[in-house]
């Protein structure tokens, strides 16, 4: 059964480059309610635990480096069929296979940098949600 919450992390590409305020409208403009949000910076441990299922990964080291390089804003949203709906509107991990109108084909550069970040599954936007709001020191 779907839940009508998922999670997201606008990624320290998308502060950099200053697209808070966009990235939020179009969501909110989505049809999602924003429940929780905050600005945060990730440790490297904190990185490694959140991301725990790609350590084995090539590309691990330069995640953990990637989303320690600055501020995230993680964001629990509300919606039916939340989890499905988000990641139609953010779009492919790869901008350029990415659709037209989502998130990551306007504001993604590559696979690496690729804006935000979406849960997968309902059972995953709960984990990642309460990991980052749970009151509980995790970083």
């Amino acid at each position: 059964m779907a839940t009508n919450r998922t999670f997201t992390i606008l990624k320290p590409d998308s502060i950099e480059k200053g697209y808070i305020g966009v990235i939020l409208e179009k969501i909110t403009s989505s049809g999602f309610r924003i429940v929780a949000m905050k600005m945060t910076y990730l440790t490297r441990q904190g990185t490694r635990k959140f991301y725990k299922m790609h350590k084995d990964r090539p590309f691990f080291g330069e995640l953990v480096e990637y989303m320690t390089r600055g501020p995230i804003i993680a964001v629990i949203l509300e919606k039916d069929n939340a989890v499905e709906d988000f990641r139609a509107l953010i779009g492919a991990t790869n901008p350029e296979e990415a659709a037209e109108g989502t998130i990551r084909k306007a504001y993604a550069t590559s696979i690496g940098e690729n804006a935000i970040h979406g849960s997968d599954s309902d059972e995953n936007a709960e984990i990642e949600g309460e990991f980052h709001f749970s009151g509980r020191e995790q970083f």
